[in-house]
């Protein structure tokens, strides 16, 4: 059974370990699911990202500053996940994890129920070729990243990939955090993406940092995803009054 899949839109919102404290991971996901989020992803910090804006990129330096690693994240996740309900999932660089070791490190995400794994610089080609058997043993699905350029033909192909999971639909050619305007031409592209996903969930993110962008984004997409504009939020304390503007908006 596929954990997003749910009768509503959703909201799913990205931490980076270790940041803005080495100990933050544990409380941040109880706060994140009492506010009322659907799903959590958690960022490995990374020294070299690619497809991270300025604010997770510095959230990576303070993270990795404070001593964070991916046994510390399994560390401190293992600490609260039997109170945690709600649907987690790792978004990070490959070679960190091939670092650690690919089946040690799956394994670990086995134990602590992971509902999913985004690589960015993992694309499905190098998967078939080198590591699908391993992926395929362990069952944690992979998250495949499209966007309003991606042809058709690869969104079929990465929705089917991804049908245990979501689609992350990127909302422009652009890195984290990159604010951008949902024209109308791009909300009939990412209907088009969700038609063509069919039963795969499609979260929208890249961009997203209100309220009235994340309804916009609801328009098309089965929810949205924010990172950047929770990170900033965290860091200034006001990560609290931020989410309920963001999840229960008042009228």
């Amino acid at each position: 059974m596929n954990p997003f899949i749910k009768n509503k839109k959703q909201v799913g919102i990205f931490v980076t370990a270790g940041f803005p404290e080495r100990e933050s991971l544990g409380k941040q996901l109880l706060f994140l699911q009492e506010k009322g989020v659907d799903f959590i992803e958690i960022g490995i910090p990374f020294s070299d990202p690619m497809a991270d804006g300025p604010m997770i990129q510095y959230s990576s330096e303070v993270a990795i500053q404070n001593g964070m690693n991916i046994d510390l994240i399994f560390q401190q996740l293992e600490k609260v996940r039997a109170k945690i309900h709600i649907p987690i999932v790792f978004m990070g660089y490959f070679n960190p994890v091939l670092h650690y070791g690919l089946e040690k490190f799956l394994q670990k995400c086995v134990s602590n129920n992971i509902s999913g794994l985004i690589f960015p610089d993992l694309n499905h080609e190098i998967v078939h070729h080198k590591y699908k058997d391993v992926f395929e043993n362990f069952s944690i699905p992979l998250i495949h990243l499209i966007t309003p350029a991606t042809s058709d033909h690869r969104i079929v192909e990465l929705a089917e990939l991804s049908r245990n999971a979501f689609v992350y639909l990127i909302g422009e050619n652009s890195t984290t955090g990159t604010a951008f305007e949902q024209t109308d031409d791009l909300q009939k592209r990412y209907k088009e993406i969700k038609k063509l996903c069919e039963a795969t969930p499609v979260f929208l993110g890249f961009g997203i940092d209100s309220s009235e962008k994340k309804e916009i984004g609801f328009q098309s997409c089965d929810g949205v995803i924010v990172g950047s504009a929770y990170l900033k939020a965290l860091e200034q304390n006001s990560h609290d009054l931020f989410l309920d503007e963001l999840i229960h908006p008042r009228n």
